[in-house]
């Protein structure tokens, strides 16, 4: 996978923070603390974090049930795993791709096209559920008033990232319920542009818009919501953990707090394996809840390392099982792309 502009810039803006967040920081001081950690604490986080990666891969199974039926698990956690190790080791989240990439090829039920879309709805489930969690964790009467994140108060944090939720949770619920529309106001663009184009752009709208089926479903929206909320509980355990292991005297609602800041800071620009933004998120986040500077920066560095390593060996492992390497994926995910 090549690395463009977009990627450089995701590597200027993660050495930038990384600076921020170590600037004024002894690495003595970093290591005293990490030396001192439990260790079997900090294992059991990374373990608790990986975990959430299956629970992912069993959520979108039901995301695609209607458009696929129901599919065997190995496939979706595969597809998970070289995913998200893609996101570890790429720039610009390539994985997502390399996720429905990596599905559409081990089974002929998904195509590459319903199977991003699936991936859209999974990620707006994401959001959704992490302000919901976010909004009850600010909510509570032991929460720091007037809160500020990165110059932000976190109720500006809220509503923002709530109308986004809002306005692209309508925009695929309405493209789910007439993709026929989507495709009548394609033709007359794709006509006048490519018209040689129009009979795969029209497979490429009724292949993506088949993903969105969930939406249709509220029984199933319901499942993938309750499957949603307990993976980023999961995950927010980890944190727990990892706190625990270094000595931070914070509540589990502090974990669920950073989990969450964390949630919205990958989403900028970043090196692979968002680099810097977790760090200097993680400083920010707890600085909240008035933890020390240095404690933040350890707990940062030490988990994000530590629960970096497993998914990305599992990733890497199955991608070679497959036959298949990383150079490859973004030749044959465009591919996939151009046939719908």
């Amino acid at each position: 996978m090549k690395i463009g502009w977009r990627g450089l810039v995701g590597v200027a803006i993660s050495v930038a923070l990384l600076w921020w967040t170590l600037r004024g920081e002894s690495l003595a001081d970093v290591w005293n603390v990490l030396r001192e950690s439990n260790v079997l604490l900090f294992l059991l986080s990374a373990a608790v974090a990986t975990l959430s990666f299956p629970m992912r891969a069993w959520r979108w199974r039901y995301i695609l049930e209607p458009s696929a039926g129901t599919l065997p698990f190995g496939p979706l956690w595969r597809a998970t795993a070289i995913g998200m190790m893609v996101n570890n080791v790429s720039p610009a989240r390539a994985g997502e791709l390399a996720r429905g990439y990596v599905l559409s090829l081990e089974t002929k039920r998904v195509r590459f096209a319903t199977a991003l879309a699936s991936l859209v709805v999974d990620r707006v489930f994401d959001t959704v559920v992490v302000l919901l969690l976010l909004l009850g964790v600010t909510s509570l009467p032991g929460f720091p008033a007037n809160a500020i994140v990165f110059g932000w108060p976190v109720g500006r944090i809220l509503l923002v990232g709530a109308a986004s939720a809002l306005v692209a949770l309508a925009v695929l619920v309405v493209m789910a319920l007439d993709p026929e529309r989507l495709v009548r106001m394609a033709n007359p663009i794709v006509g006048r542009i490519a018209p040689r184009f129009m009979d795969r752009v029209r497979l490429f709208v009724l292949s993506f818009t088949a993903g969105l089926g969930v939406l249709r479903d509220p029984r199933r929206s319901a499942i993938v919501f309750a499957w949603a909320l307990a993976q980023w509980l999961v995950n927010g355990a980890s944190f727990w953990i990892a706190f625990l292991a270094v000595g931070l005297d914070a509540p589990f609602t502090a974990a669920l707090f950073l989990q969450s800041l964390l949630a919205f800071a990958v989403a900028l620009p970043s090196a692979p394996g968002f680099f810097g933004v977790f760090e200097a998120g993680t400083k920010v986040a707890l600085r909240v809840y008035g933890i020390d500077d240095t404690f933040a920066v350890s707990y940062a560095l030490g988990y994000h390392l530590l629960s970096f390593l497993p998914i990305t060996l599992i990733g890497l492992w199955y991608l070679g099982r497959m036959g298949l390497h990383l150079k490859d994926l973004g030749r044959d995910q465009a591919a996939k792309d151009q046939g719908g």
